[in-house]
């Protein structure tokens, strides 16, 4: 029927979107990892800021690939995703990786506030001071509490199934209905983890505002170029682009989970996994562009390839 053209038609153009975000967004942490690495490997170190990118950068590759199979598979291939246990693990992994994801990008806007912002607090200068052996205990309470949360999820997928030994979607999602009370521990801690994760990129966005507007204050007598309020506003231009796009996937990833458990045939929570998928590549980019090493690496790439093309 015509009807049911236009829905594969909308269908096949989503996946086709889908699939070109998650592989451009692949390409996209794939370099932030790779340049960082060689670096690694030339000066045999690596400093916060570069453990942090790599977590974030090696998170979001492999979220996106798990992820575009997931959407993938439940969008084109439903009875190959929902059975025992393809469904519980690429769920859960999925959930780490984005979990993970999502703290390590709070962890480099809260070291960007720790490093660049000043305050004259005690304990604001204590962090400044230990702030490189603070991050990596970081990175680690990030991967412990994702993994938390995922193997949660695990469990309670695996419940859901083992009820009835549902083996097609359609009686997945009816079994996990019945049961919903089981889930008010995944909803909690994803929902807290995501509002924990969006208050820190909110406080740390306003700390480094008001340490730049009073550092403006106090250099307006000074016509000379300041270097730490250049400083201060290429964090900030980072930070802000980045809250306003974590709000939007702050709100995307709750409406996630308020209808986790709805079959997704709604054109809004389609165009949410759009963005979703996008979020993970454009935010890398941006990561690039206020990363001088990055962007001069990306750049010395593309010039050649322009020229070829022109």
């Amino acid at each position: 029927s015509p009807h049911q053209a236009n829905v594969t038609s909308f269908t096949v153009t989503l996946v086709a979107i889908v699939t070109l975000e998650a592989f451009v967004g692949m390409w996209i942490n794939a370099f932030i990892v790779s340049v960082i690495c060689m670096a690694w490997i030339q000066k045999k170190a690596l400093n916060s800021n570069e453990k942090i990118l790599v977590l974030l950068g090696l998170s979001r590759f492999w979220y996106l690939c798990i992820g575009w199979l997931y959407y993938f598979l439940s969008t084109i291939f439903p009875n190959y995703l929902y059975v025992h246990p393809t469904f519980q693990l690429i769920g859960s992994i999925s959930l780490f990786l984005n979990y993970l994801s999502l703290w390590a990008s709070a962890c480099l806007c809260v070291f960007y506030c720790i490093k660049i912002a000043n305050f004259s607090n005690s304990f604001f200068i204590y962090l400044k001071v230990r702030i490189d052996t603070i991050v990596p205990w970081l990175l680690v309470g990030s991967l412990l509490l994702a993994l938390v949360i995922s193997v949660l999820a695990y469990d309670v997928t695996e419940k859901v199934y083992s009820k009835n030994n549902a083996t097609c979607q359609g009686n997945f999602w009816e079994e996990t209905n019945e049961i919903k009370e089981h889930l008010f521990k995944v909803y909690f801690l994803a929902g807290f983890g995501y509002a924990a994760s969006f208050t820190a990129i909110t406080f740390s966005t306003l700390l480094l505002l008001f340490s730049l507007w009073r550092h403006k204050r106090n250099m307006q007598a000074n016509s000379m170029k300041d270097l730490s309020m250049d400083a201060h506003i290429k964090a900030m231009k980072s930070i802000l682009s980045f809250l306003v796009m974590y709000i939007i996937n702050f709100i995307c990833s709750i409406l996630t989970i308020t209808y986790s458990f709805e079959k997704y045939k709604n054109v809004v929570m389609l165009l949410i996994f759009v963005y979703l998928y996008a979020f993970p590549g454009v935010h890398s980019l941006l990561l690039i562009c206020s990363n001088p090493k990055l962007e001069n690496t990306l750049l010395r790439i593309l010039c050649p390839v322009k020229c070829k093309v022109c």
